[in-house]
This record gives structure tokens, C-alpha cells and sequence, in this order.
């Protein structure tokens, strides 16, 4: 009988979570069950239960997922697109929110996450680990803007976290709010904080394409951060090929 390949087992393991995404998403943490899950996935308990011991395993992995999807975006746009400044990296890094967002619920996973995060201590210390690297990402870039006179007035250290409380309204708003509320927020950041003057490149982030019917809502089409999504989160979210017989 040919074994269960790693791959398989990777692919099971995510469609549990995705089932557990959309529970989570529509009913919340606590008013939803492992048996919810199962139905959700359409798999036998013991399937879930291979792979997680419990609801609390779900949440953590389910938060992990969303944070380093941020941290990541953040760290890889600092560093590939760093010389357009933190402001356009900040505007970038929004820009790919909204579209996880769009995707698979991301603002709203976070929303929750970080009000569990109040009572839970493992939660909590992973969303101070992944802000911590978020606000590591853009002192980095704010430093060298300040070696330049790019800056302005304020250090570094308020800049960077001036810019973690845009991030944080930014995915609140995303969560909570219509679309039209968070529109001039990228296009807001990069005029703060970035890019250089004298930096003509274009980066994308201005080509911007009408959401929805509304026409004076803007989004950003081929931004820098497209390829990113593919590269942190490939792999098809169906439903896994039935295990080799």
C-alpha cells in the first residue's frame, strides 16, 4: 500500500483549517465546535482530531497563519522595495491586507484573534512576537530615512509606532467599516512617510482601478506585493485529492 505523502497530509491539515476559518467567521471562537468543524469540512472527527487535540490547537494555528502572513508581507516588502520608503512599504503592506482580507477573511480573523488574545497567553504572546517584527521591518526603513532628512521631527521609534496603530485601525476598519472608509489610507501613508521626492519609479501603487460600483473607491491593481500572496500561501485551498489506496 503506498504511503500517505507529506504533501497529502499538508493539504488535509489546511482544509481543516479553512473549515474551521469560516466557522470561526461566521459564529465566532466560543459558539463554535470541533463537531462544527467536522460538518464544516465534511470529515470524521477523527480526521480533525489527527491533526489537532483540541478547539484551542484550531484558533492558535489559525492565528499563527494570520500573523505571519502580516509579519512576512512586512519583512519582504521592507527589504525588496525598502528604497521607495516606509510610507510606500506601509501603503504596500495595507494594499496586500485588503486583499487577504478580501480572500479569506483575514481582517476579521484578526479581529478576533486579538480579543482572545486578552485571555489566552499563548495568543497574545504571538501577536506581540508578530508586531514586534512588523515594527522591526519599518524602524529599519525609518532609520535610513533619517540619515537622509527624510524623516521629519519625530523619532523613529514614535514614527514606527504611529504607523503600527495605522496598521491596526487600518485592519479594524477593514473589518468593521465599507470599503470606501479605508480607500485614501494607502495613498494617505505614502504621502506621510514616503516615498523619496526624487524617486520617479513607478511602483503601482497608483494604478488604481475602480471596487465594485463605486467609482471613487480605489484599489491597486499588479501591486508590489502580488507575487508575495502566491509565495507565502501557495497551494490549492480545495479539497484534498482522497488519500492514496
Amino acid at each position: 500500500m503506498p504511503k500517505v505523502t507529506e504533501e497529502y497530509r499538508d493539504a488535509r491539515r489546511r482544509h481543516v483549517l479553512d473549515a474551521a476559518r469560516r466557522c470561526f467567521l461566521r459564529d465566532g471562537f466560543h459558539a463554535t465546535s470541533m463537531a462544527d468543524v467536522c460538518r464544516e469540512a465534511e470529515v470524521s472527527s477523527g480526521v480533525v482530531y489527527l491533526y489537532f487535540s483540541s478547539k484551542n490547537e484550531i484558533i492558535a494555528a489559525i492565528a499563527a497563519q494570520n500573523l505571519s502572513r502580516i509579519s512576512q508581507a512586512a519583512a519582504d516588502l521592507a527589504q525588496r522595495h525598502g528604497s521607495r520608503g516606509a510610507g510606500a512599504v506601509l501603503a504596500e503592506l495595507l494594499g496586500y491586507v485588503r486583499t487577504e482580507h478580501e480572500r479569506n477573511g483575514l481582517a476579521s480573523v484578526a479581529l478576533l484573534t486579538w480579543s482572545e488574545s486578552l485571555r489566552n497567553d499563548v495568543l497574545a504572546e504571538s501577536l506581540r512576537d508578530a508586531f514586534t517584527e512588523v515594527r522591526r521591518s519599518l524602524t529599519t526603513l525609518l532609520r535610513e530615512q533619517e540619515r537622509s532628512g527624510r524623516l521629519g521631527p519625530l523619532s523613529t521609534e514614535a514614527t514606527a509606532s504611529i504607523m503600527i496603530s495605522v496598521l491596526v485601525g487600518y485592519v479594524t476598519q477593514l473589518a468593521t467599516q465599507p470599503p470606501d472608509a479605508t480607500a485614501p489610507v494607502p495613498d494617505a501613508a505614502t504621502a506621510l512617510w514616503g516615498p523619496d521626492p526624487a524617486d520617479t519609479t513607478d511602483s503601482g501603487l497608483h494604478d488604481a482601478a475602480p471596487l465594485g460600483s463605486n467609482a471613487d473607491v480605489v484599489v491597486y491593481r499588479a501591486p508590489l506585493w502580488a507575487g508575495h500572496v502566491r509565495d507565502h500561501d501557495s497551494g490549492d485551498h480545495g479539497r484534498p485529492e482522497p488519500a492514496p489506496s
